[in-house]
């Protein structure tokens, strides 16, 4: 529970702080790519590493309840009044080392501006992570991925502070317990990332590329062949857009949390179960075709948005009229046609879950961090 007595000593504490402005207007609908969230006790926008320390250490001993912001794509906040504050991370330092490939970033950096800068310096490993909305300091926490790679792949440490000692040091990647979309910071609040280092290569080819679709659009020959940087994030940002994922102001096909289902681990036998119902009810053909991975230890990895179609789900559901949709271009993104409220969102996200339950007894997970409000 907040403590709101002290509230008006810590925010004069902090409006005095310098790198830090105040903002008690905005509401989460104006900070995440959904467009939806109420009002927070307060908006701190912090613009440098001491500014983001100062504000975190100054709530947390205050008692007052935080959130920590970035670009906004990951999150799914409830409406009308919270009784928190907003602390964003506007931290924009990049430093390139275009002879070592060592790249790091303040948490406040737009991640997409990342991975053009290092594209353009003919640095390659993150390529294939173009065009994914929200900010450099969120990558590690849900260990960011799309297309065959993951931030794990690049990532050497994070700059972190502790919010239970308040200390400030770089931690290694090895001890974030990085595993698909997961963190051990992911849902914790234990640590506020500050800064990000990668590694990249620096000799201008991609990683090697492991995504089908990808590999297929650039011509490629070989599995695993690696590919000019340049190349691989023109391709990339060309199936984004295909499918809703590249925010676009103008298109509410963007106004979405992005993939808004991780692809469900299984066990071996249920995924054997779901390809049967797909053949008894689409056909030999189209279960042959299902996307089904192994994941180690008698699991597989299905796609969450090829359930969500087969299970009757198609592109635009409910309709024409209603406030939050699935993407007209790709079932996985849940949207905001612009009048949503996130209730409408959360009712969409329960219809989609206990229907893919229901027909395949598989139980799909929420990506984004939920505040305020709850699927179940």
């Amino acid at each position: 529970m907040s403590d709101s007595s002290l509230t008006p000593d810590i925010f004069a504490r902090l409006r005095e702080t310098a790198g830090i402005a105040l903002d008690e207007q905005s509401r989460f609908s104006d900070l995440t790519t959904l467009h939806l969230g109420g009002k927070p006790r307060l908006t701190v926008q912090c613009e440098s590493t001491a500014a983001a320390v100062s504000a975190v250490t100054a709530l947390d001993a205050a008692n007052i309840a935080l959130l920590i912001v970035g670009g906004g794509s990951n999150l799914v906040v409830a409406d009308g009044q919270l009784d928190l504050v907003a602390v964003v991370m506007a931290q924009d330092a990049l430093e390139i080392d275009l002879d070592t490939g060592l790249v790091c970033a303040g948490a406040g950096v737009v991640w997409d501006e990342v991975v053009a800068a290092t594209v353009a310096a003919g640095l390659g490993g993150i390529e294939c992570l173009s065009g994914i909305p929200g900010s450099t300091g969120a990558t590690p926490v849900q260990n960011v991925g799309a297309y065959g790679a993951e931030i794990s792949d690049v990532l050497t440490r994070v700059r972190l502070l502790d919010r239970s000692t308040g200390a400030v040091e770089w931690v290694a990647a090895s001890e974030l317990d990085l595993g698909y979309r997961h963190s051990n910071l992911k849902f914790t609040s234990r640590g506020v990332v500050l800064e990000v280092e990668l590694q990249l290569n620096v000799d201008g080819l991609s990683a090697p590329l492991r995504f089908g679709e990808l590999a297929r659009g650039l011509g490629a020959s070989e599995p695993s062949q690696r590919w000019p940087v340049a190349d691989v994030r023109e391709q990339v940002l060309k199936l984004r857009r295909g499918k809703g994922m590249v925010v676009d102001p103008a298109d509410h096909d963007t106004w979405s949390a992005g993939s808004f289902f991780t692809n469900p681990v299984v066990d071996d036998a249920l995924a054997d179960s779901v390809r049967e119902q797909v053949r008894a009810i689409r056909g030999e053909s189209d279960a042959e075709r299902m996307p089904r991975f192994p994941a180690g230890q008698g699991t597989s990895k299905l796609s969450a948005a090829w359930l969500i179609d087969r299970a009757g789900f198609d592109k635009g559901f409910p309709n024409e009229s209603a406030p939050a949709r699935l993407s007209t271009k790709h079932t996985l993104a849940l949207t905001n046609r612009g009048t949503a409220q996130t209730a409408d969102l959360v009712d969409l996200a329960r219809t989609v879950r206990d229907g893919v339950r229901e027909k395949f007894g598989v139980t799909l997970v929420p990506e984004p961090v939920w505040v305020g409000v709850s699927i179940d």
